[in-house]
């Protein structure tokens, strides 16, 4: 070797040119509240209907609504709702997403950092960024296989907020929805086969109920509900039982996307359909939304209304099949940076 690449080669050891990046991963999901309790529901909801992508309303008028209406009443409720699904260690969604991030990173190695970041709640992504502040390169990997204004698109405003207040910006990369990629669907399918398999009953339908939004976001770009669609004809195409199609968790009075899930489950028995799974294919992990609003309130509904057999499948959680899944997504998505 010529003296002068030598000299240029021992250099760019020196300034660590030559070593190894280091690349973090950020897993964001949208949140969970602190405690079950009133006091930590108001912090939480006063952040999550604070945001202007989730309630896009005039911000004047919505911060009396939300500070002198909501405020006051709800996160009592909320609080309630939340103790029939805590666990001993915690928020269900906070203790997957932990699993899921170790998971990843017992897969991925020791060459990348992964850390659990919440838009609304602790820890936060604020948080877990500054965690991979000495990363010169982090991967954003969004908890929504469909994109959202709402989800997705608010985990961008995070992101991207928090590093509008740092001096040094690693480079970024965001995973981009991945509701038709195969290893979501193939993983969505294995979970759908082993848990059907343990029913000791056969289900006339599934019915894939995922989370609404108002009718006004989509007619105004938002293509969160194409996703959805396409989601569903990709589990059509490899699971052999009828699947149909909702949208649970509406809030207000404003229209939302259709077909309800609540007003589904009550018209189904008179369709004759009184033996049902349901599954949520837009939440990568179990939470107040499935546990309690599907398999609690939702099971109540539909037996109430003439149903015999009621059986939710559990979301991707901490499966195998979701962390092989994962690890596929983030390998593609890091492709260059760990070669």
């Amino acid at each position: 070797m010529a003296l002068s690449q030598q000299i240029w080669s021992q250099a760019a050891i020196i300034n660590g040119w030559m070593a190894s990046p280091r690349i973090g991963v950020l897993v964001a999901q949208l949140g969970t509240p602190d405690a079950p309790t009133t006091s930590a529901l108001r912090r939480y909801l006063r952040q999550f209907l604070g945001d202007q992508r989730v309630v896009e309303q005039d911000p004047i008028a919505w911060w009396f609504v939300l500070n002198f209406l909501i405020l006051p009443r709800r996160p009592a409720r909320s609080a309630a709702l939340y103790r029939r699904v805590w666990t001993e260690k915690g928020s269900p969604l906070l203790l997957y997403s932990l699993a899921q991030a170790e998971g990843l990173r017992s897969r991925l190695g020791a060459a990348v950092r992964v850390e659990v970041g919440m838009r609304y709640g602790n820890p936060s992504i604020a948080a877990a960024l500054e965690r991979l502040q000495d990363c010169d390169r982090v991967l954003i990997f969004p908890m929504f296989p469909q994109y959202s204004s709402a989800t997705t698109g608010s985990v961008h405003d995070a992101v991207f907020e928090h590093y509008g207040r740092t001096r040094v910006i690693p480079a970024l990369r965001i995973v981009p929805p991945y509701y038709q990629h195969p290893a979501y669907v193939d993983a969505l399918a294995a979970i759908a086969r082993q848990e059907l398999a343990k029913l000791s009953w056969k289900p006339q339908r599934v019915l894939l109920s995922y989370h609404g939004i108002p009718q006004r976001f989509v007619d105004s770009g938002d293509v969160y509900a194409q996703h959805c669609e396409a989601t569903t004809a990709a589990l059509r195409r490899v699971l052999t039982e009828p699947l149909q199609q909702s949208y649970q968790s509406r809030f207000g009075r404003e229209e939302w996307l259709k077909p309800y899930t609540d007003e589904t489950l009550t018209r189904l028995p008179g369709e004759g359909v009184t033996q049902l799974a349901v599954m949520c294919p837009g939440f990568t992990a179990d939470c107040l939304e499935t546990i309690d609003e599907i398999g609690r309130e939702g099971r109540h509904t539909f037996l109430e209304s003439g149903g015999k057999e009621f059986g939710l499948l559990p979301c991707l959680n901490d499966s195998t099949a979701w962390l092989d899944a994962m690890a596929r997504i983030t390998r593609e998505e890091l492709a260059g940076w760990l070669d």
